[in-house]
């Protein structure tokens, strides 16, 4: 018997984050999910007039495929994966993981070469479907969030469907003050105060129609404004790769000091090529069912009270015009119970320990988004 949640997450997935039209090509992007979702999501699509198509992978498989690539074989997969990419209109990626560190053995230029040659079918993606991309939860999951698996399931269908049109009212506010904003300063624990500049460059609310979960509004930083220090309090997985106390040091917009749990390899990322050292994407995050780090990104950077700061590519939509073959979000949390902070806009304090201050910006504190 299909789960009931299942079929309510479908619907959010087609009616909401695509709202999938008659005649429109959906690509469901499967790795490592029961089946069972995945063919409520053929159905759903099928009832809303598109036409389903399906790519399933196993992280297992994906190892052993970048292992041992060559730049011919990626150069031809790519070449296939952009053509298949372009006859879709809509684009819906469920990601399971067993293991969330399957890629720490894979060499890091193996990895970098695969990035390289998939990143037009990415940027193609991005720029021109409709797309939302989900976790799956699994008992690693639920590992990595202190949970058991039943109650990470419990929190995770609860979370992934939310009112996110009850939110998209609420974060309307924040876009308009970041759109007003020229100098945002960052201050917290560790001798984290940093600066830099937003100003001209759109701020984007999301609010379920890219990810699920959602709960942000992201910008970018102009791009050589950046100075400071900031010292990270999430852990995060990179590359296959575990990153904790991450702290970046900033001039003119530019990382030129960057230490962590492995500094080596925190410094070998983000030489990657010019654009890794600088910043790409600034945003806040304020889900209020999401309260502490899983070293899942999807979850961890609508962390309510939080910030994330994001090495590398920029988004079209908030374009500073950095460019890079990573993009590596890296969350700072402001809550009291990871040490508090506060943030402000020209000035004016916008949130002090995770919390909005100024009266137009109530609707996004917890209490009333859930």
């Amino acid at each position: 018997m299909i789960d009931p949640r299942m079929k309510k997450l479908a619907d959010v997935l087609v009616g909401y984050s695509t709202k999938t039209q008659p005649g429109e090509r959906v690509l469901i992007d499967a790795y490592d999910v029961p089946v069972e979702i995945v063919t409520v999501l053929i159905d759903r699509v099928f009832d809303a007039g598109g036409l389903p198509f399906v790519k399933e992978h196993r992280a297992r498989v994906q190892r052993s495929l970048v292992l041992r690539a060559t730049e011919a074989q990626m150069e031809i997969a790519a070449r296939h994966a952009l053509e298949f990419m372009k006859d879709m209109n809509c684009y819906i990626a469920l990601r399971g993981s067993h293991n969330v560190t399957e890629l720490s053995d894979v060499p890091e230029e193996n990895i970098k070469m695969h990035e390289t040659h998939f990143k037009p079918v990415q940027d193609y993606r991005v720029n021109n479907t409709k797309w939302v991309v989900l976790r799956w939860p699994t008992p690693s999951m639920a590992q990595l969030a202190g949970m058991s698996t039943q109650q990470f399931e419990d929190f995770y269908f609860d979370v992934c469907t939310l009112d996110y049109a009850k939110m998209a009212a609420a974060e309307q506010p924040l876009k308009e003050r970041m759109e007003r904003t020229d100098l945002v300063r960052i201050i917290g624990p560790y001798d984290t105060d940093l600066t830099f500049s937003i100003k001209g460059i759109p701020a984007i609310p999301c609010v379920g129609d890219r990810n699920i979960p959602d709960g942000e509004v992201f910008t970018a930083p102009v791009k050589d404004s950046v100075n400071g220090v900031i010292q990270f309090n999430a852990g995060t997985i990179y590359h296959g790769r575990t990153f904790d106390n991450i702290r970046l040091v900033f001039k003119n917009g530019r990382i030129v000091d960057a230490v962590a749990s492995d500094t080596k390899a925190i410094n070998h990322i983000l030489d990657t090529d010019e654009g890794a050292r600088y910043v790409g994407e600034f945003s806040l995050g304020f889900n209020p069912c999401i309260t502490r780090p899983m070293r899942d990104i999807l979850f961890d950077e609508k962390i309510a009270g939080s910030i994330h700061l994001t090495p590398g590519q920029a988004y079209e939509q908030a374009d500073n015009g950095n460019r890079s073959k990573i993009h590596w979000d890296m969350v700072l949390i402001q809550t009291d119970e990871f040490g508090g902070g506060e943030i402000y806009f020209d000035g004016e304090l916008i949130r002090k320990n995770g919390r909005f201050v100024p009266d137009y910006l109530q609707g996004l504190n917890p209490e009333n988004l859930v």
